[in-house]
């Protein structure tokens, strides 16, 4: 790999072509093109299958999908897998992906650090998560420090460059996913932040809200997965909120829905980033609560988190807070609690309006589960109309921090394969 771009030669098979490139196909050269791709997708979202059970799925002969698999195999993207239950004559064999043959890349930028994943095609985290510990600058160095990261570590795994089919990518704030461009951060010039790690990794790279992006990861492999109308919050150093209603991800008009963390939640409360003040983000987020613990030291209040940072309370940060907190800290408990009360305020609001399933809590603070889940739930008892709240369903991520980064892998995949989609729902 190169110091400052990946290779950005094209795949040679056509299988994984983007629709920009499909006017250089016959028409011939498109329909396999599509039932190659078709087949790829029911391997991909359906796991391993038989000839017979592909037949079923695709409507086509069990001749032309023995072909199909053969030339599969043969490019290395589909293997054997072993041989399959008899459902009446010959046992069948089963094919599924071939999880060394592509890669797709996940990337979690959050205000403090960013998150790198690397998965296979067969959903697969390889390795495991890496983290970054930059903070967010709406820079072209930010994004050259992101990427050379990235570098190192497709390096360090051996991944090459030509094997990896696209990336996806989580970015705090407004963020529109139809072109990739960002309202809030990497804005420092006219290309799209889409566009700007397009040119970097030469490969399709789609981008989406971080909290969207989580939401998506918890529908697809986590606590949403099954649900049709969930709410999934993302409580960092900020607060951010995706929402699945009717079983598929909402973005809204603009593609700005779900920013939760801007209601006004206190009267000529504190300036906020976004310019307004008394936003819930001010009162009940990771930053909010490290300020709130640093004035409260400086009041004089008892914490064992003097003892935990030397008495330098510019080292305090709200894991440490979360690990007081664990650790029997009445102050950090405290604190914690009030940043469930404003939060169970708000979602009251959000529980009469959508009435969910689920309301999913993820980030950083979600960690301390029953220091912030129990204030909520006392504060939407004392909110919320019962009949609407009972049915909503409080919980803390099943991913955690792996979240992020495979919602923004699975954000990848949706993409690389909605010509199919398309193609199979008209």
């Amino acid at each position: 790999m190169h110091d400052s771009t990946i290779d950005t030669q094209t795949f040679h098979d056509p299988v994984f072509l983007q629709n920009g490139n499909l006017e250089n196909l016959s028409n011939l050269g498109k329909k396999k093109y599509f039932q190659k791709k078709t087949v790829l997708h029911y391997l991909y979202t359906k796991g391993n299958l038989s000839n017979p059970e592909i037949c079923k799925l695709t409507n086509m002969s069990s001749p032309s999908i023995h072909k199909l698999l053969f030339e599969l195999i043969n490019e290395g993207l589909v293997q054997e897998e072993g041989i399959g239950h008899s459902i009446g004559g010959r046992r069948p064999l089963i094919f599924g992906l071939n999880p060394q043959s592509r890669y797709i890349i996940g990337i979690n930028i959050s205000i403090n650090y960013s998150e790198l994943a690397i998965f296979n095609i067969r959903n697969q985290l390889i390795n495991k998560v890496h983290v970054l510990n930059k903070p967010l600058e709406n820079t072209p160095d930010f994004v050259h420090h992101l990427f050379q990261f990235c570098l190192q570590v497709f390096n360090e795994n051996q991944i090459e460059s030509d094997k990896i089919l696209g990336v996806g990518i989580g970015i705090p704030g407004l963020i529109d996913p139809a072109t990739g461009k960002s309202y809030s951060w990497l804005n420092y010039s006219e290309l799209t932040v889409k566009e700007i790690f397009e040119e970097k990794f030469g490969k399709p790279v789609f981008v989406d809200n971080d909290a969207r992006v989580m939401a998506l990861g918890e529908y697809v492999f986590g606590s949403a997965r099954g649900k049709n109308n969930v709410l999934c919050l993302n409580i960092g150093a900020g607060i951010g909120m995706g929402m699945i209603l009717n079983g598929m991800p909402y973005h809204g008009h603009s593609g700005f829905a779900g920013e939760f963390g801007h209601i006004k939640v206190e009267e000529d409360g504190d300036l906020c980033i976004c310019g307004k003040r008394g936003c819930l983000e001010t009162m009940a987020s990771g930053d909010a609560l490290v300020k709130r613990m640093k004035e409260e030291i400086e009041l004089g209040k008892t914490t064992k988190i003097l003892t935990m940072v030397k008495d330098d309370i510019s080292k305090i940060t709200s894991t440490i807070i979360v690990e007081a907190a664990q650790q029997g800290d009445l102050l950090s408990i405290d604190l914690l609690s009030v940043i469930g009360e404003y939060l169970g305020k708000g979602l009251a609001t959000l529980i009469h309006l959508f009435n969910p399933e689920a309301i999913i809590l993820g980030g950083k603070l979600a960690g301390v589960n029953q220091f912030i889940i129990d204030p909520i739930q006392q504060t939407l008892n004392k909110y919320t109309i019962y009949n609407i709240k009972k049915d909503t369903l409080i919980v803390t991520s099943q991913l955690q921090n792996n979240a992020a980064v495979m919602g923004a892998m699975a954000l990848a995949m949706n993409n690389i394969f909605e010509d199919v989609r398309t193609n199979i729902a008209v």
